[in-house]
């Protein structure tokens, strides 16, 4: 994602396929989980939609093989059609990979695509995380047992509105600055290593191994982004080594000749795919993939079909239309093409995994949603009866080999009500300024990872002289938001820091300070969130924090301590969340500790902690946290981090709790509010999504401007 246009700016038949004016976007019966729908590939000029397989053949094999000849697809000596679905490991708690495959198995898929995010995988330089809802290994054996084939996305840049393209933000730290995606020596040496430890995990799953996984992918769009070949031939050579010649390499670019000559390898080692917006006709760009692929080397198969579009905080969220996109689908199938869905089931972004995009500027930013239910036929929480998994699943039914399994009911989900919370935890409280141990003193604001912080948050410390007026902040450069309080600590105002504004990335902003006569110098606290790194584009070497020089009336500001408030993220489980009960001690940073002191409400941002039970272990169902009331922050669910609310500003107004997150007994929920909290201090948990909190096109423009 993308250098395309989203699907619903296209007008096709006297149709809009709209969104909105932002986007540029069980239970089944045992045996179905062993059958493979695999569709018979006929010759390109045939139009048949017959299930009866066509006589192609090849000599029949002994051994294990997918291959390409023809123009076609081979498995074991027989054309074989992709007919495939994209659905993240990563996206998905590992408790609930069955159900969401199995759902893809009655929608008529037979191959599984994924991502393999290196930052998930490898959260700081050695430290190894392949558990959890990062056990890629037992993802594979599970879409090996379920009939799927693999397309494996290994990257190592994967773009999939994810943080930093799945790069690990500790690469941001080295200096010099390293040259992301390209031959860079220094760059390199650090893929080396990662596919040196991932390859060699992997390799046994392949299929000629004996394994599910029938490509390879090299990059990703690599032709939206640059031209350099030494590093596109780095890689496949780093794969051979690891994996051999048998298995199919294979790149994806967008399907225009521009990125195509930029993104493919020249020769018949590697097979270079398409993908291009629903509504583009599909037929002329199959016929341009061919001249990049050698003669007879070159099935047509589009690599991302988009079933619907992402969503940015402040746009209404995306919709595509389900009989459009199964129109479409059928143009590709119907003249034996391979398809694979994006996506087939989106998912979420738990934790702080959530990437973002830009327009015309660095500035111009634009974060992804917690959600990225992608409006795919299987939704977030792993709903399908919904039209667009119908009209879908009747397509491919046309060209599957046998008959689709039942399509399974959805999933139960339990509204438990509403959640008294309270403040257990103020966060100016909790980092204890005087006598933090973790403290970094610079002369200049340091960014975040340079501090060896990859999420969160990070507040910066400094002092400025009182003036007979207001004075006036200004940073030029902050990623991504802050907020911005001051201190007189020599005044009778209870030792409590004020709130000035707040300064955007996106409306960058002087500020306007309260005047505070002090005969001391005043404390100037700026907490900056990381909302997320840019995913695709030319700016995604995006590092965070403050990475200009500060000014206050028109001089630069030193002499800065930062503290370091990270929370914890997916790769990160064993650390403690702040909050845990209104009376005991809330740990954070190394042991620090501070009772709670606050009992009325506070703007400052602050920790709120709930408690609700369910009584019976059958009641444990899914559910969404509704924030409604709230502003913005961070939920967390005993101990695990949901992701990032903000219904100010919408349009996704609660968040997604899949049932394993859930235990029979005590339930324990913690928000991180940075600004105002709800009035009540209640939550509630409801038995439906909902995305409603879109704000007007005038507001959205004015807050974005």
């Amino acid at each position: 994602m993308r250098d395309h246009l989203p699907p619903t700016t296209m007008k096709k038949k006297g149709k809009f396929f709209s969104t909105n004016n932002y986007t540029v976007i069980f239970s089944l019966l045992a045996f179905v989980a062993f059958f493979a729908f695999v569709a018979p590939l006929p010759s390109l000029s045939s139009h048949s939609h017959s299930r009866s397989p066509h006589h192609h053949h090849r000599k029949k094999l002994n051994v294990r093989k997918f291959e390409i000849a023809e123009d076609m697809f081979w498995k074991d000596g027989e054309p074989f059609r992709i007919i495939g679905g994209d659905l993240h490991y990563f996206r998905v708690l590992p408790q609930y990979w069955e159900d969401r495959l199995l759902r893809a198995k009655a929608l008529g898929l037979n191959t599984i695509q994924t991502y393999v995010p290196w930052n998930l995988h490898e959260p700081r330089p050695g430290d190894l995380f392949f558990d959890g809802i990062a056990d890629i290994l037992s993802f594979l054996k599970l879409c090996q047992k379920l009939g799927f084939h693999v397309m494996l996305r290994a990257g190592p840049y994967i773009c999939a509105e994810w943080d930093l393209g799945g790069f690990p933000a500790w690469l941001l730290a080295r200096e010099p600055a390293l040259r992301l995606r390209s031959s860079d020596p220094v760059y390199l040496q650090f893929v080396d290593k990662w596919w040196g430890i991932l390859l060699p995990k992997v390799a046994p799953f392949l299929y000629g191994n004996g394994g599910p996984i029938i490509m390879f992918q090299i990059e990703n769009e690599y032709g939206s982004y640059a031209d350099d070949k030494a590093y596109l031939h780095h890689l496949v050579k780093l794969a051979r080594r690891h994996l051999g010649d048998d298995v199919i390499l294979y790149t994806t670019d967008g399907g225009t000749r521009v990125t195509l000559e930029k993104g493919t390898i020249p020769g018949d080692s590697i097979y270079s795919v398409v993908d291009f917006t629903t509504g583009d006709q599909p037929w002329p760009i199959f016929e341009l993939q061919k001249e990049f692929n050698a003669p007879g080397k070159s099935p047509p198969l589009s690599s991302e079909f988009y079933t619907g579009w992402l969503t940015h905080w402040g746009e209404k969220i995306a919709k595509t239309d389900a009989d459009f996109t199964a129109a479409e689908l059928e143009k590709i199938l119907s003249k034996n093409g391979s398809v694979v869905l994006y996506m087939a089931h989106g998912g979420s972004n738990f934790g702080f995994y959530s990437g973002a995009n830009t327009g015309s500027s660095e500035s111009d930013y634009k974060p992804d949603l917690t959600s990225y239910d992608y409006d795919a036929p299987i939704r977030e929480s792993g709903d399908v009866d919904n039209t667009k998994f119908r009209e879908i699943r009747r397509v491919i039914e046309k060209y599957a080999v046998a008959t689709l399994p039942p399509v399974p009911a959805n999933n139960e989900k339990a509204g438990y009500g509403y959640v008294q919370l309270e403040e257990t935890s103020n966060l100016f409280d909790i980092i204890g300024i005087q006598d933090d141990p973790n403290v970094v003193v610079s002369a200049d604001p340091i960014p975040m990872e340079s501090v060896g912080q990859m999420h969160g948050f990070l507040l910066y410390v400094s002092e400025y002289r009182t003036r007979e007026t207001a004075s006036t902040l200004s940073i030029s450069k902050v990623h991504d938001r802050a907020q911005v309080y001051v201190l007189c600590r020599s005044k009778d105002l209870g030792g409590r820091p004020i709130y000035a504004g707040k300064i955007e990335r996106w409306s960058n902003k002087e500020l306007h300070l309260p005047h505070l006569k002090c005969i001391s110098r005043i404390s100037l606290y700026i907490l900056v969130e990381n909302m997320g790194r840019i995913n695709y584009g030319p700016y995604i070497s995006d590092r965070k924090g403050i990475l200009s020089p500060v000014y206050v009336d028109g001089h630069v500001l030193h002499n800065w301590k930062m503290f370091t408030i990270p929370l914890h993220n997916l790769s990160d489980q064993s650390s403690s969340i702040v909050g845990l009960a209104g009376s005991d001690l809330t740990k954070i940073h190394g042991g620090h500790t501070m009772q709670n002191h606050s009992k009325n409400l506070s703007n400052e941002p602050a920790f709120y902690t709930g408690f609700f039970t369910i009584n019976n272990a059958n009641q444990v169902k899914d559910t969404f946290l509704s924030v409604d009331g709230w502003s913005k922050g961070i939920a967390f669910i005993n101990n695990f981090n949901l992701g990032r609310y903000w219904p100010t500003f919408g349009p996704q107004c609660n968040l997604y709790v899949p049932a394993p997150l859930l235990r029979h007994g005590k339930n324990t929920v913690v928000l991180f509010e940075l600004e105002s909290p709800n009035p009540e201090l209640m939550i509630k948990f409801v038995h439906q999504e909902d995305n409603s909190c879109s704000q007007t096109n005038s507001n959205v423009c004015e807050l974005l401007s």
